[in-house]
């Protein structure tokens, strides 16, 4: 094997997973799913069937990924977070048919205990707070918080808040990355 599987998980035979990614305890890989190289799984996972998640995802233990789940590369999922896949779950009716897509951006980070609601889609290094409730998609690097989660401003590429001069310019504290804001979109610009 190219990839880690500690002897508590279980992975089904007819997913897909790269190399060096490793999975971990009580986790379960289910069938039809693609797993990127260089991803961490942690312990309690459960991948279904469908699920494509890009290289060097990060999940936290405790994560169920849906079906209709599809993370980019460099996702970052924390602890206990939850995605939905129905908008209007029954137990007595079945919706299999209705599982609605949601899709998590390159470099995007979900805080723990977040809650993102089927159907949306969350902006490249945009960053959920914990516990927020994602009812609606998320802009690029835009920081939001809170139930249901509202924005409270940007994010750099390096997770830290940015503060725009009157040029509409910020500067990333830690990597000097410089970002543009204008009509309400934030690009890198060097």
């Amino acid at each position: 094997m190219s990839f880690f599987a500690h002897p508590t998980a279980v992975i089904d035979e007819g997913c897909q997973i790269g190399d060096g990614t490793k999975i971990w305890h009580f986790s379960h890989i289910m069938p039809g799913c693609e797993i990127g190289e260089n991803c961490n799984i942690g312990q309690n996972v459960v991948v279904s069937p469908k699920v494509k998640l890009g290289n060097n995802v990060r999940v936290q233990n405790n994560v169920s990924i849906y079906e209709g789940v599809i993370c980019d590369e460099d996702v970052f999922l924390g602890p206990s977070m939850v995605f939905t896949n129905v908008f209007n779950p029954r137990s007595a009716v079945s919706r299999k048919h209705a599982f609605m897509k949601t899709i998590v951006k390159k470099g995007a980070s979900i805080g723990a205990n977040a809650t993102i609601i089927c159907g949306n889609e969350i902006g490249e290094y945009a960053f959920i707070g914990a516990g927020a409730v994602v009812t609606k998609a998320v802009p690029a690097y835009a920081l939001v918080m809170g139930n249901p989660a509202k924005q409270f401003g940007w994010m750099s590429e390096y997770g830290y808040k940015l503060k725009f001069d009157e040029n509409g310019e910020a500067t990333c504290p830690e990597s000097g990355q410089i970002y543009l804001l204008k009509n309400n979109i934030v690009k890198r610009i060097k």
